[in-house]
């Protein structure tokens, strides 16, 4: 399966190449370049790209690039086969151990080299000797050599160092990189990046509320939640998560069932590091085993140092799989990756756990890099039972792990309003809707009948092929201008000619030329679709299609093969995907018509929710004014909906309102303060922008009266933005009448403090306080 740029992979591969170029254009001993996404955004991914694009980029330079991988275990060998995949056939990707074991005296231009970070650093402690061979004096070349001679070839050394927070500051590591690889350029990727501001030249950073919205990673992580509703006097602390943890995955197993989406939600089980993690492990799987989950039947997986079992990374790892639980100590491997991992069991420890995104990173990802309708399913959970929970403020990272309980109260009665929600999307790239397309006209063309597998039939497709192309013999070979004699008096208008000659030769294309002439055939019969989101496509639509009608072998040298097939056959490849691209045009329109349509979301019978989870850093019990530094403590509010009081104000105006709201007790029943993230369970009311286009806005505050009617509220500073508060205004109004005719008992508006006054504006068409004061009532009066 493709997998396509997301918009914020584009942005952060477009300012690392526009960095490198940057530093390149410097005279400095050392550049460096943090690259800080958060987990699960993609970072491997992303920095293959990078390497793509730079090759082309800086045509001029012979690059070499080597891959660091950090950590024990084999996440070098992880990183090697996705580099792989990904790059498919070019750049050319090695790993270390098996490519320059003595023969090789050098990297080749554009050679991707994957290192073991933990195996060359390591010393003998005595005799101060490097302990790998590959490091190691010898009669062949060690990679020191190896190195040195890369160097002395003039070739340009970028080092990208993966996971660069776990060991890349070490002494032995400042060694290996400053005094014996001596990079031209290094990149440290990481999301929690060690180096400090002075430390580096240049830093390019992933938002963590970009990865969310393109839905590559869980909206919110749930600290116990629900636990107190399993009733059992009896229950010890351990069995109460393991039972809570066992409940919630049958409900993600169901609520996945009625998405139509296959996946087989995983528990992780993290054993404590002390002693009593083999007593616990045995607790484990008598409880697994009383449920039906034991290692026989596959639902039940093992990965400790010691011990493994049903813990291959193919069986364990797919969406599919039939391993239910997984029973580890400590991390699992550095960068290891199973999307459908969605609940955390962790057991009490001698010493306290901080949660913070490192913990809970195992279950941040989403199965299929989308957020899906059901909320539930865009969460991760969090079982634990730990006397008291602490979590760590996040500095870079959202703040989505959520401790905080709170639960609505019984006055409320149910409002079943009208909520809109909006998801995002792109539409300028040629998705996986293409294949067909691209069968249809390959099949028609080459007179091959689709879907049709009989003995012989891969022959008889190639012998198809052959009336119309040339398949065999080929070489890649590029033609060049031969013996054309220039008069330097027309030098001038050379810009303006095309400069052809009756004499050519040919030369053998190199693998890298090959490559850019295939993309580049490509990228000039894309019709307006975005190259850097559609060539991906289309060659994998290509391939697929060699692959299906001719079995080529993809794994071998069948890539290589099908760009020469379709290079050496130019114009009639120009063409038929010229063709099938066009052809594909209407059928994206259409599909883009169906997004727009599933974007739009309208929840007829919205209800404020009955319980909710907060992070403790985001919704707090208190707030510092703006004005005077003063602290607002919120434990005395009685009218808000929730309880305990946790709010997430941020200016003066909200923490006044809502006190202004608590003094009017004789009127007000309850106010509900509305989040400000971007979710289905936020009450939403649709506006259109100045270009027409759909957005969500979401009014502060809800606030139920005694008489009946429900305010729909939002807090304004006077003056500020008054283009948006006007299209929002007017929004809300049109809302509020629609709903009315309904039987609703709506009124509402935007709300500002004038003097020492809260004033409302209710009015069809807004006008801003100083352009219209008459229009802006005393809230006082309204209510």
């Amino acid at each position: 399966m493709i997998k396509e740029l997301k918009r914020y992979q584009e942005n952060a591969i477009e300012e690392l190449i526009l960095k490198t170029k940057l530093l390149f254009g410097k005279n400095l001993d050392k550049r460096t370049i943090i690259f800080q996404a958060p987990t699960g955004s993609g970072k491997t991914f992303m920095l293959s790209k990078y390497i793509e694009q730079i090759i082309d980029e800086l045509e001029d330079k012979d690059l070499i690039f080597l891959w660091i991988s950090i950590g024990k275990g084999n996440l070098h060998i992880q990183s090697y086969d996705s580099l792989k995949k990904e790059f498919q056939g070019f750049p050319e990707v090695h790993l270390l151990e098996q490519e320059y074991f003595g023969s090789k005296s050098s990297i080749d231009k554009n050679e991707v080299v994957v290192v073991n970070w933990e195996k060359l650093r390591t010393k003998d402690r005595q005799t101060g000797e490097w302990k790998n061979i590959l490091m190691k004096d010898s009669e062949k070349w060690n990679f020191r050599e190896v190195i040195r001679n890369t160097k002395e070839e003039g070739k340009t050394i970028i080092m990208i160092i993966d996971e660069s927070h776990s060991n890349a500051t070490s002494e032995r590591a400042k060694e290996l990189r400053d005094e014996i690889i001596q990079p031209n350029l290094t990149i440290e990727m990481s999301a929690t990046p060690v180096l400090r501001e002075g430390e580096y030249n240049e830093k390019v950073v992933v938002q963590p509320n970009d990865v969310i919205e393109e839905g590559m990673i869980k909206k919110e992580i749930i600290i116990n939640e629900n636990i107190d509703q399993i009733s059992d006097d009896e229950i010890t602390s351990q069995e109460l998560i393991l039972e809570a943890a066992y409940r919630k995955r049958l409900q993600l197993k169901q609520l996945y069932e009625q998405e139509g989406v296959k996946v087989n939600p995983l528990v992780l089980i993290q054993l404590p590091t002390s002693e009593a993690g083999e007593d616990k492990k045995a607790f484990i799987e008598s409880f697994l085993a009383s449920k039906g989950i034991s290692y026989d039947n596959h639902k039940l997986a093992v990965w400790l140092s010691e011990e493994k079992v049903n813990n291959e990374k193919e069986f364990v790892t797919p969406n599919e799989s039939e391993v239910e639980f997984l029973i580890f100590k400590q991390a699992i491997d550095t960068g290891w990756d199973c999307p459908r991992a969605q609940i955390l069991v962790r057991f009490r420890e001698i010493r306290s756990i901080i949660f913070e995104i490192q913990t809970v990173g195992r279950i941040l990802r989403m199965p299929e890099a989308k957020h899906y309708k059901n909320e539930i399913l865009n969460k991760g959970y969090v079982y634990t039972n730990v006397r008291s929970i602490e979590v760590k403020k996040e500095t870079y990272n959202p703040n989505i792990i959520k401790s905080i309980f709170v639960k609505r109260k019984d006055i409320y009665k149910s409002l079943k309003l009208r909520s809109y929600y909006r998801q995002r999307v792109d539409f300028g790239d040629i998705t996986s809707s293409f294949y067909k397309v691209l069968e249809d006209v390959f099949c028609e063309y080459f007179d091959i009948e689709k879907n049709k597998f009989e003995f012989n039939i891969y022959n008889k497709n190639k012998e198809r092929l052959k009336n119309k192309i040339n398949i065999e013999g080929l070489e890649n070979q590029d033609e060049i201008i031969l013996n054309r004699e220039l008069d330097t008096k027309f030098f001038d208008q050379l810009t303006e000619s095309k400069i052809t000659s009756e004499q050519t030769t040919k030369a053998h294309l190199s693998q890298e030329d090959l490559y850019h002439v295939f993309e580049n055939l490509i990228k000039i019969n894309l019709n307006g679709f975005a190259p850097k989101r559609s060539i991906p496509t289309v060659k994998q639509a290509l391939y697929r299609w060699f692959k299906k009608y001719l079995n080529i072998n993809l794994a071998s040298n069948g890539i290589v093969y099908i760009q020469n097939i379709v290079l050496n056959n130019a114009d009639i490849f120009s063409r038929l995907l010229d063709n099938a691209i066009k052809k594909y045009k209407p059928i994206k329109e259409e599909e883009n018509k169906k997004k727009m349509e599933k974007l739009e979301e309208w929840n007829e019978e919205w209800e404020i929710e009955e319980t909710r989870n907060y992070n403790p850093y985001v919704y707090t019990d208190h707030y510092i004014r703006k004005d005077n530094k003063q602290k607002e403590n919120f434990n005395d509010f009685k009218l808000n909906l929730y309880e305990p009081n946790r709010l997430n104000i941020d200016s003066d105006i909200e923490i006044d309102f809502i006190k202004y709201l608590e003094q009017k007790i004789d009127k007000i029943l309850w106010w509900w303060q509305n989040g400000n993230e971007h979710m289905r369970s936020n009450f939403g009311i649709k506006y259109l922008d100045g270009y027409g286009d759909p957005h969500t806005f979401q009014p502060d505050f809800l606030v139920m009266f005694k008489d009946g009617r429900l305010g729909i509220f939002d807090t304004k500073a006077s003056g500020d933005r008054e283009e948006n508060n006007k299209l929002k205004a007017e929004a809300l109004q049109r809302y509020i009448e629609e709903e009315n005719k309904k039987g609703k008992n709506l009124f509402g508006g935007l709300i500002i403090i004038e003097g020492q006054h809260f004033r409302i504006n209710s009015k069809k068409e807004y006008f801003s306080f100083r352009e219209k004061p008459g229009d802006w009532e005393y809230f006082e009066e309204v209510i």
